[in-house]
């Protein structure tokens, strides 16, 4: 009788055992922060000029990638190409005139996938370029309506003091001045101030004494702060995509942030000329910049006497404004991970932080992205979670292996038609390279130009349109 019981009981033990076995492992929510511009200019990337502590602990967390690279140094076209694990010519997105899903074929995004395994998605500010998907940006990918919208709109978060921006400024009361004056000498003139302050006075720089949250990126932090509280009580896994619009132009952010920078020393461009003898498609003329102006309303992009664009007061002016825009966002990612930590998720989430590619600061005498050149296109990327160990990767890896590495880490089968390939194991220390080059791209006209960049050396041709589709494949071929 004792035999027999024991036996049973040994049974039971054995099959509870079993059965715990094979409960499927919980899905890991997904945290998933995109900074507009952000080049990796950051401590965690060997940086000392700037104060980024927030990234820079969570990149000491995690897997920090030095060699990573866009596919097209471009916010729209890098963007649609990193959220579908395809390469622009796929996607056939290479600028702002077309949406993603005007292909012939079906596209996946990554939140839309993560949302048909099981997942809650959620979208704050720029994830997508606006102009690349519908006016949901794009609807199909999120579980509710991506914030702001219409019945949810960003206002009522702005500080009452302050009211909101316009555009991206306060320096409504200087255009206000400006205007009345204009409108004393010209009485048709039926501009608005507001549409003066865009039109003809657009400040690259403003530095005013504001709390974080007067400006949008504060308020997307508090927002995100708002739906992590407000997921955590959920039953479902989140991914929540958080979008931050600074250190793009203009570089608008709280004077307290400025001011943990001296200006005169900052250093500039070591290199501020065109190579020699270099094809003078292979630059871009800086366009963004062009149309901002100083605090009077002169141009700052304008030709100089010694052939110069910029002056050096105004490169200084500029670094250092993009530089007080990223400790700016620095804090905010901090506020962010603070209460994920303080909800206790952080141990079950994987926070993936990306600029959506580089940025030139005047070297060879370019201001902003829109070449294959280097600093174009290497671009920021920092994954922690998933059980992997701090590590930094030197090899080279594109945008369009975060999709397929992202669905390893969480657990889940990628889509077979995905460009990229997971980088898990590059992570894990189980391989030295995966791929070990990306690809890079840029039209000029009727030419696409292409570059290879492997761990030593950046190789670029340029084709001529109605051959490009083909080059790309012939490229994968070389490599």
């Amino acid at each position: 009788m004792n035999y027999s019981w024991a036996r049973c009981f040994f049974l039971v033990i054995v099959c509870l055992s079993l059965l715990a076995c094979e409960q499927p492992k919980p899905l890991p929510n997904i945290l998933f922060i995109a900074v507009d511009d952000l080049k990796p200019l950051l401590g965690a990337y060997g940086d000392t000029s700037v104060i980024s502590p927030n990234i820079d602990r969570i990149a000491s967390e995690g897997v920090v990638f030095l060699n990573n690279h866009c596919q097209q140094a471009l916010c729209g076209p890098t963007r649609a190409s990193l959220l579908t694990g395809l390469y622009p010519d796929q996607i056939q997105v290479w600028g702002f005139k077309r949406q993603i899903r005007e292909v012939s074929f079906p596209v996946v995004t990554i939140p839309q996938y993560f949302k048909e395994q099981g997942y809650h998605t959620v979208g704050i500010s720029k994830i997508f370029d606006y102009r690349n998907v519908d006016s949901g940006k794009d609807s199909i990918s999120w579980s509710e309506p991506h914030f702001p919208n219409s019945a949810d709109p960003i206002e009522p978060y702005f500080p009452e003091a302050t009211g909101p921006v316009v555009g991206y400024f306060y320096q409504s009361l200087l255009a206000k001045s400006k205007w009345d004056s204009l409108r004393q000498n010209d009485p048709k003139t039926t501009s608005s101030p507001d549409g003066y302050l865009h039109k003809i006075i657009k400040p690259a720089c403003e530095a005013l004494d504001l709390p974080d949250h007067a400006y949008k990126d504060g308020i997307f932090a508090l927002r995100a702060i708002e739906d992590l509280k407000r997921l955590s009580q959920g039953n479902q896994p989140f991914f929540l995509a958080v979008g931050f619009e600074r250190p793009h132009l203009p570089y608008t952010a709280p004077k307290r942030y400025w001011d943990l920078y001296n200006r005169d020393e900052i250093q500039l461009a070591d290199y501020q000329q065109r190579a020699i003898d270099d094809l003078d498609f292979a630059y871009t003329n800086s366009g963004s910049i062009k149309s901002y102006t100083d605090e009077e309303g002169n141009f700052i992009y304008r030709k100089l006497g010694d052939g110069a664009l910029l002056t050096d007061h105004e490169q200084r002016k500029l670094i250092h404004g993009y530089k007080a825009s990223v400790s700016y966002i620095d804090v905010q990612v901090g506020k962010i991970i603070q209460q994920l930590e303080e909800l206790q998720l952080r141990d079950h989430t994987i926070v993936v932080i990306w600029g959506d590619h580089g940025y030139h600061m005047y070297d060879h005498s370019i201001w902003g992205k829109s070449t294959n050149f280097e600093q174009a296109t290497r671009s920021p990327l920092i994954i922690t979670g998933g059980g992997i160990s701090p590590r930094k990767i030197q090899v080279a890896t594109e945008f369009t292996d975060l999709f397929p590495t992202l669905c390893e880490l969480a657990g889940l089968d990628a889509p077979d038609h995905l460009s990229g390939e997971s980088l898990v194991d590059l992570m894990r220390g189980k391989r030295d390279v995966v791929k070990g080059y990306a690809i890079s791209q840029f039209q000029r006209g009727d030419l696409m130009g292409y570059a290879i960049r492997d761990d030593r050396f950046r190789y670029v041709e340029w084709v001529q349109e109605g051959r490009h589709v083909n080059a790309l494949s012939q490229l994968d071929q070389v490599v």
